[in-house]
């Protein structure tokens, strides 16, 4: 499974999950990752922008993960949204109203990092907690379940997932959600 995707050399993930935040290698010890890669990068150009104009691959390419609070009374609870990275998740539109809250805001870097056990600016769909009751909402853009192959985190900055966006859908509580990345207008 060794291929480029845009400079970067990838590797089956199976294989090097040495190479991934523990909670992602566990998830992935539990699904079918044979389409799965992972690819080392430099963890200083581990944010989408920098990443795919080094990396030569494009945005809509790219999908990034948001950590979400979401409130509704007294209720507070963790979900995640996932876009590709020419959009933006529209927090307070449809990521509010498909997760019935009140309230939604982007979870502090901080919480974010202690509850996925993850590196910041790295967190991954793969291997959210996911206990058998309360296990985290993923709601993935349709656009991202769309496209081929997709690059993501891997719960650390020096080293990606490529992924099929169909293998995203089959996470554990991942919902597609149409609509869910506005796409970015340049001003």
């Amino acid at each position: 499974m060794h291929h480029q995707f845009g400079t970067l050399s990838v590797l089956p993930a199976a294989e090097h999950l040495d190479l991934v935040a523990e909670p992602v290698a566990r998830a992935l010890s539990t699904l079918p990752v044979e389409d799965v890669g992972i690819a080392e990068i430099d963890p200083s150009l581990s944010d989408t922008a920098a990443f795919c104009a080094h990396y030569k691959i494009g945005m809509d390419r790219a999908a990034n993960c948001v950590i979400l609070e979401a409130k509704r009374g007294d209720r507070e609870w963790f979900a995640a949204c996932v876009v590709l990275g020419n959009t933006r998740a529209d927090v307070n539109g449809l990521a509010r109203k498909t997760l019935d809250a009140r309230r939604v805001s982007f979870a502090p870097m901080e919480r974010a990092v202690s509850e996925t056990g993850m590196e910041y600016g790295a967190i991954t769909p793969v291997g959210l907690p996911n206990p058998p009751v309360g296990g985290w909402r993923i709601l993935i853009d349709k656009a991202v379940a769309d496209v081929q192959l997709v690059v993501i985190g891997s719960g650390k900055r020096a080293s990606k997932l490529i992924v099929p966006g169909s293998f995203l859908a089959t996470l554990p509580n991942a919902q597609i959600v149409e609509g869910l990345g506005r796409v970015l207008t340049i001003t």
